[in-house]
């Protein structure tokens, strides 16, 4: 697995000690050398890459990575270019079109918004080819809720946008008051028209940090 270095190794320092992290750290290293697994190694962290603890502004919560050949690279929702956009990402591309006029770009890569302080977290960080949850209830969720825990223990603010249940199941984890928290459905094709679209989490995200006092996020995807 790939390193995980800055104010991520100093909150998250802990979980390396803990049996379970050993456990999981032997089982993914043996995955990798017996099956294609997704992402790339070197990409299991790059939600931690390209959003430093110190930049956090906002946290979206997926499930375990995308789990055909091309797609994952360790971002939420996320593809890398030349890749076919998934429908949950076509969805956030039409809720953000109707919340705030902004047109989808030809390509599901959502590093700009990585990369603005927007944390991409799947709760589960590696999953087997062709086999979604393959690698659950292995101790990545009992990582990555020890990374929604250094978060939520930032000052603030910080805005949680839960989309679906699995995600807001995670709200018990947030406890601090200087933190804001939108729930909506999943934006699957199975759900999304039950209340994602409408919700206009984009737009109430940076309403809130604006009157927080904290830079606005600009959602717009750079082609």
């Amino acid at each position: 697995m790939g390193a995980i270095t800055g104010d991520w190794l100093k909150a998250l320092e802990g979980e390396f000690r803990k049996d379970y992290y050993r456990k999981l750290y032997e089982f993914v290293k043996n995955e990798y050398s017996r099956v294609a697994v997704y992402p790339r190694s070197e990409d299991i962290f790059n939600a931690l890459h390209y959003t430093p603890l110190g930049n956090v502004k906002a946290v979206i919560l997926g499930q375990d990575p995308y789990h055909e050949p091309g797609q994952a690279h360790g971002l939420c929702f996320s593809v890398q270019k030349g890749t076919a956009i998934p429908p949950s990402l076509v969805n956030i591309y039409k809720e953000l079109k109707s919340d705030l006029g902004i047109e989808p770009p030809h390509h599901g890569c959502l590093e700009s918004w990585a990369k603005q302080g927007v944390l991409l977290l799947n709760t589960i960080l590696t999953v087997e080819e062709h086999k979604p949850m393959s690698h659950a209830k292995k101790g990545w969720e009992q990582f990555t809720d020890a990374v929604i825990t250094a978060v939520d223990q930032k000052p603030g603010p910080v805005v949680f946008l839960l989309f679906g249940r699995p995600a807001q199941e995670k709200k018990a984890l947030l406890h601090n008051p200087a933190h804001f928290i939108i729930e909506t459905p999943h934006p699957s094709p199975l759900s999304a028209s039950r209340g994602f679209f409408g919700s206009r989490p984009f737009s109430r995200a940076n309403e809130y940090l604006r009157n927080a006092g904290a830079g606005e996020i600009d959602w717009r995807i750079p082609e």
